[in-house]
Formats: C-alpha cells, sequence, structure tokens
C-alpha cells in the first residue's frame, strides 16, 4: 500500500490544518513528541525511531542542549529515507563505516527546527557523521523526495501528517538545501579526505535556510 504523492497546494493545505488542530487542542507539536515533563538532551523521541509501516521513511526528534542550539530553538526532527525506497542495488557514494552491518539503513534526508512555539524555524542538512547515514548523491536524493511519507507510524498523527507535508511543500528548497550539502563535502573532502564526511572534519551543519511558513503559503495560490 502506497500514497498519492502529496503536491504543494495539498500540502499547504496540510500544513495548516494540522498547525490549526495542534491550537485548537492547545497542545503544540512538541508536547506531542516528548514527555510533559520535559525532554532528554540528545534522546531520540521516539526511542526506536517513527517509522512509517507502509514506506519505510522515519523520523526522529531530539533536543540539544544549551550553548549548542539557537536560542528559539527547541529541538529538530531529522528526517530519513529508508534503502528500500531507492532503486534496488543503488550503491550509496559514502558507506557508514559499519557497511551493510549499519543498524539503520537509511539515508539522512533534510533535519526540521522547531521553535518554542512549536512552528517550524528551518530547515538543514548534516554531515554523514551526525546520522551515521548511507549517504547518496543529492540528486538521487531529490528524485526520491516525492517518496517521502510519514502518514504512518505510531506516533502521533498530527505530526505525522505535518512533517510530510512539510517535505512535500518545501521540495525546492530542500532540493537546494542538498545541492549545497554536496558542494560543501567537495569542499571537506578536498581539505581532509575523505575525512570530510566524518566527525574529524569538526563540521556538522552543511547546508540551512530559514523558514517563512506565513510568506511560503501566502505566495501560493491555494484555491
Amino acid at each position: 500500500m502506497t500514497d498519492a504523492i502529496m503536491t504543494p497546494v495539498q500540502a499547504a493545505h496540510t500544513v495548516i490544518e494540522t498547525i490549526t488542530q495542534m491550537a485548537q487542542e492547545q497542545r503544540p507539536l512538541m508536547l506531542r513528541v516528548v514527555p510533559e515533563d520535559g525532554a532528554n538532551f540528545w534522546t531520540h523521541y521516539p526511542k526506536s525511531d517513527a517509522r512509517d509501516k507502509h514506506c519505510k521513511s522515519r523520523w526522529y526528534y531530539h533536543v540539544h542542549a544549551p550553548g549548542s542550539r539557537e536560542a528559539d530553538e527547541h529541538g529538530h526532527f531529522h528526517l530519513f529515507l529508508h534503502r528500500t525506497q531507492l532503486p534496488e542495488g543503488m550503491e550509496p557514494k559514502i558507506w557508514p563505516p559499519q557497511g551493510e552491518d549499519a543498524k539503520a539503513h537509511v539515508t539522512h534526508l533534510i533535519a526540521l527546527s522547531i521553535d518554542t512555539n512549536g512552528i517550524p524555524r528551518s530547515w538543514f542538512t548534516v554531515n554523514r557523521f551526525v546520522t551515521n547515514e548511507f549517504l547518496y548523491p543529492a540528486g538521487t536524493m531529490i528524485d526520491h523526495l516525492p517518496v517521502f511519507n510519514v502518514d504512518h507510524t505510531k506516533e502521533d498523527d498530527l505530526v505525522n501528517r505535518f512533517v510530510t507535508a512539510m517535505v512535500a511543500l518545501y521540495r525546492e528548497e530542500i532540493a537546494d538545501l542538498l545541492h549545497q550539502r554536496d558542494a560543501k563535502h567537495a569542499d571537506l573532502v578536498e581539505e581532509f579526505g575523505d575525512k570530510g564526511y566524518e566527525k574529524a572534519s569538526g563540521k556538522e551543519v552543511l547546508s540551512s535556510i530559514p523558514i517563512d511558513l506565513d510568506a511560503k503559503i501566502s505566495a501560493m495560490e491555494l484555491g
């Protein structure tokens, strides 16, 4: 079973609907993914990630300790495609050190930063080591942006639908960020060799853009 690919207009309506319903219920996004008494820093929520039961796309949310996050950030989502969502036999550009024995056979799509009111504040990409991903080129990731879908995880339905819709709404911007990520990787490899993809490079965030959701949706013809 697979869902139809969401259009940007459908995505905009879904983002508006889910954020509005969260506000009406007076239960912001972060309280739907972390304990009400607060998150433990660096812990994945949920513990084993939120995994779509149909396509295996996934997300987790976590909160960095003060001093290692922006003052207005509560936490952020890391969003992934599973390798089975890519063409069979496609080799990654860079493998995890564990190779095929890596715990999670995923490739990192993008990260979504959330402010202290539960509103999206920025998109960003990370270096390979941050999520121990199977790294694929930007072009491959961009081609498969439309198949990202986390509507059917066991977690909060509004959160699932919000995350899926945000990716569909911002596909063009995410594509640009992935190209920027690859360009930054090329610079790091020139300086550090293969360690450019790893912690030794000293680079975690490789590209980012702020989110102005009101401006984004206002510029669209929603009908």
